[in-house]
């Protein structure tokens, strides 16, 4: 690999491995709390979209209708689902599955909760859901890239492999 490609390699890594530690941070406080699995913070964020005009138009139904009802296992779900997309982007494991399912999650979150209204120019769009997008980039370049080439426990465990062989 000659310079400019390690070192594309390595910023990439480094972007996967801070955008993993985040997903750890809120992954474990939910996770290791009961706060917002248990003790109505999950209903709490989707009350304040629906109540705060933030979810998409289409999506009123499905928070409403289904996520309300259903709250404490998807939130378990959210939970542990930020958990798990964290540690594999740390180690550098399942890299394209974790960014996948990011990439959904972030979809998810920005028509829950970014939509800038009715009467809005075409731009605003982007700014309201702006949070959500770059990380929904960030995903999309590491599923794309090959985010798991650097700094990884799978390129760890290949050069071990190559070496002992």
């Amino acid at each position: 690999m000659n310079d400019r490609a390690a070192r594309n390699a390595a910023v990439l890594a480094g972007l996967r491995v801070a955008v993993g530690l985040l997903f750890v941070i809120f992954g474990e406080y939910k996770v290791c709390g009961t706060q917002f699995t248990l003790g109505g913070g999950f209903q709490f964020w989707i009350n304040r979209f629906l109540g705060e005009g933030g979810a998409y138009p289409f999506m009123v139904p499905v928070l409403r209708d289904f996520v309300l009802p259903h709250a404490t296992p998807i939130a378990f779900l959210v939970a542990y689902g930020e958990l798990a997309i964290g540690v594999a982007l740390v180690l550098g494991i399942l890299v394209r599955s974790a960014s996948v399912c990011g990439g959904i999650y972030m979809r998810s979150l920005l028509l829950a909760s970014n939509f800038p209204g009715e009467r809005a120019i075409f731009w605003q769009y982007f700014g309201a859901a702006l949070n959500h997008l770059v990380l929904a980039f960030c995903f999309a370049a590491f599923a794309l890239g090959h985010a798991d080439q650097t700094l990884s426990l799978r390129a760890y465990l290949e050069r071990r492999r190559v070496t002992m062989s």
